[in-house]
């Protein structure tokens, strides 16, 4: 006979396994990318800067997308008739060899466009890269000979990411079951120099932005976190009869389909409307002939909910570990969207997308021995003992994704193993790990699955405890999520979803970053620090110490002409945390010229950052050139003590940024000005810059915030306009027709 544990035990091991479950949320299985219904997010990798590549990959990776599409440009690799360059050898944003092995190592599969004809050494590069060679790129469009990559479906959804209407968009195309949905306008776009589209900005705004903020991205969070379990359901899913609602008629603006198949059905409900809509549905199952009704579905004005019916908990269609249910033990239907299902040690847990208070109603063969926890909190919960039913309350998620988390222990567990409060991984280290078991006879028959690439070193702490010292591949994404299981005899007793990260990350506040418009700005890569060469200047970095434990590092800073104090730093940090030091920078001489510095990271991790030091007058104005946007054509820029003014060398030399430092408050547009077709030759002439383009020369000098343009011939007409921002002004004094004066002040 089993020992009934105590009802405040039970509550903890529920909380315990729920946390566990929910921190292990299963990442969606590789046949996913193989079905008919494929969901993909556009990523142009030449319009994004290579330092931020992995970042945003990873980031696609962890909330659930498992493909991206991008278009090959062949016009953007060829640097001379006949001579192609997909290693980026002349241009970082040319390194496609690159981008598809980072593809390859994140996890994502790649649907790839060739655009403007496919060169030989094109073919070289994707034919060792297709899925059949273990690599990412499952689709190509068109055809290339030699590459064996599939063709993508016909049908395919365009749905722009931060179009108002994206989400019920996004439900029109997964209420055909069949075709692909491509996401677009998902990050920001930054053109090379002298690339973007006639009469286009260089900059295009996205959902998410290049310094990692998100603009809005709710819609595609919904739909990829969804898709993560319904996705490999969709290709047996059929679209059948129509539903109805119980008034007879939905109101204008409102639809609904309803999908089903032998183990899961939804009803996809969208409300294109301004009121909200409320009432119960009722449709016809085409398999089963059977009538299912829905009561009291809540859809508010510009939502979209894909409501679970008749789910089986039995036969693997969401819940791939629910061995334990029999075949008539099913989710009967939800009032939110059922985003994951797992069981684990008795504990069935759920996750919904809930925009409002909703509930679930499970077909069971015995009462839940409970507790029941709703967003973490001990619920009541109905249960009908003559139709042995559950009706689970489900609280509107509170997070912009709308997602709320409960579970009910549905049974006592006979044996159960626990991950001891792990959290996070180091990569490229070995990282210890503590299980624990509830019985040592369990503990001698567990084993711990690993990701692939990973190893693991076994420790018997104790009899019903094992610590694991697992080693993460030096390659594995920062950020990232790994999946861990704690099995015996074959059955998973616990599970866990561990984040990556580098050992230590290093940030230098107050680095320059090169702006577009008043909405986005990229920082520098590596950092750039403006300095007083006499007085000094004080610099922040900051150190966050990734390890799960108290970590000493040093910091050593040094660089030609730079003079640092204290030279060298000893800091201890705590777990997770971060900590700053202050370091005092001095140039050795007074001419105002770009010196190249080092901050080097040892002790607790070791790093090194390159950084980039500009002595600023405090009169006049410095001018020096470098590679902002990762573009592979440099900037210049003059930059006086109050003010930074960037000019490309391509356009027609045009003019990028001019910014009031003290706020980052750039007072151009995302085109810039004097854009036209064609590169320029730019030069340093004493404290100015003389731009020269054919047939005209251009003289730019900056004083304080002044910036003065000369032009032989005249100037062309600009668009730019007086303004403020905050206390700040732009005033525009044209004072001839080849001479203007911008002046920034307060």
């Amino acid at each position: 006979m089993k020992r009934a544990l105590p009802k405040r035990a039970l509550c903890r091991r529920a909380a315990a396994l729920l946390v566990a479950l929910f921190a292990a949320a299963a990442r969606p299985p590789a046949e996913v990318a193989n079905t008919p219904f494929v969901q993909a997010v556009e990523f142009p990798y030449h319009l994004c800067p290579p330092s931020l590549w992995e970042r945003e990959l990873v980031r696609l990776r962890n909330i659930g997308i498992e493909t991206v599409v991008f278009p090959i440009p062949s016009k953007w690799h060829q640097v001379a008739p006949g001579d192609f360059d997909f290693t980026g050898r002349t241009n970082p944003r040319r390194d496609l060899a690159s981008f598809i092995r980072l593809l390859r190592r994140v996890g994502l599969q790649a649907w790839v466009e060739i655009k403007e004809g496919s060169p030989p050494e094109l073919m070289a590069v994707l034919s060792p890269q297709t899925v059949s060679h273990g690599g990412p790129v499952a689709w190509l469009e068109p055809a290339l000979r030699g590459v064996d990559a599939g063709a993508p479906s016909p049908s395919v959804h365009r749905v722009a990411a931060g179009d108002p209407s994206a989400l019920e968009q996004s439900r029109d195309a997964l209420a055909t079951a069949r075709g692909a949905l491509v996401w677009t306008g998902v990050f920001d776009a930054l053109y090379p120099a002298g690339w973007a589209p006639a009469g286009a900005p260089m900059f295009r705004e996205g959902v998410l932005s290049l310094n990692g903020e998100e603009r809005a991205s709710a819609a595609l969070r919904r739909n990829a976190m969804l898709l993560r379990a319904w996705g490999p359901l969709l290709p047996a899913m059929q679209r059948t009869a129509a539903p109805k609602p119980a008034s007879g008629k939905f109101p204008e603006g409102v639809t609904a389909a309803l999908l089903v198949s032998n183990t899961a059905s939804a009803l996809s409900v969208v409300n294109r409307g301004s009121q909200p809509f409320q009432d119960d549905i009722r449709a016809v199952d085409s398999i089963s002939k059977r009538s299912v009704v829905i009561p009291a579905v809540n859809v508010g004005p510009g939502e979209s909910l894909w409501l679970p019916v008749g789910v089986s908990l039995s036969q693997k269609a969401l819940c791939r570990e629910c061995s334990n249910f029999s075949p008539v033990e099913q989710i009967v239907y939800a009032t939110a969207e059922l985003v994951s299902i797992e069981y684990e040690n008795g504990i069935l847990a759920m996750e919904f997308a809930a925009p409002q208070p909703a509930s679930v109603v499970l077909q069971l063969e015995r009462r839940p021995v409970g507790p029941f926890l709703a967003s973490g909190k001990p619920t009541e919960f109905e249960w009908d003992e003559k139709t042995l039913r559950a009706r689970l309350p489900i609280p509107a998620g509170a997070t912009p994704d709308r997602h709320v988390r409960i579970g009910i222990a549905i049974e006592e567990p006979e044996t159960s193993a626990f991950f001891d409060d792990a959290r996070r991984l180091i990569i490229g280290a070995k990282n210890l790990v503590s299980t624990t078991y509830s019985s040592p006879d369990v503990a001698a028959r567990s084993r711990l699955r690993l990701p692939e690439g990973y190893t693991a070193e076994k420790t018997v702490k104790a009899p019903n405890q094992i610590d694991y010292e697992i080693a993460v591949p030096g390659n594995a994404g920062d950020g990232d999520y790994a999946n861990f299981a704690l099995e015996a005899d074959g059955m998973a007793l616990g599970r866990a979803r561990l984040q990556l990260f580098r050992p230590v990350a290093v940030r230098v506040a107050g680095a320059g970053a090169l702006h577009f418009g008043s909405r986005a700005a990229l920082v520098a890569d590596p950092p750039v620090v403006p300095i007083d060469p006499k007085g000094g200047t004080n610099i922040e970095v900051a150190l966050r110490n990734n390890w799960p434990a108290i970590q000493t590092y040093k910091l050593e800073a040094s660089g030609g002409g730079l003079e640092f104090f204290p030279p060298k730093t000893e800091i201890t940090i705590a777990a997770a945390s971060e900590r700053t030091i202050d370091l005092r920078v001095f140039a050795d001489q007074d001419a105002p010229v770009l010196r190249e510095g080092l901050l080097r990271v040892t002790g607790g991790a070791a790093l090194d950052l390159p950084i980039r030091i500009v002595p600023v007058p405090h009169s006049g104005a410095v001018a020096w050139t470098g590679d902002l946007d990762e573009d592979g054509s440099p900037e210049w820029i003059l930059e006086s003590a109050q003010a930074r003014a960037v000019f490309s060398t391509q356009d027609g030399g045009r003019w990028m940024e001019f910014t009031w430092k003290d706020g980052g408050l750039n007072f151009l547009p995302e085109q810039g000005l004097f854009a036209t077709d064609g590169p320029v030759e730019i030069r340093k002439a004493a404290d100015a810059l003389q731009v020269t383009g054919k047939g005209w020369t251009r003289t730019v000098r900056l004083d304080g915030a002044v910036l003065t343009v000369v032009q032989n011939p005249a100037l062309p007409p600009d668009t730019l306009k007086p303004a403020k921002r905050g206390n700040i002004s732009l005033t525009i004094s044209r004072e001839s027709a080849a001479r203007v004066k911008y002046v920034l002040g307060r």
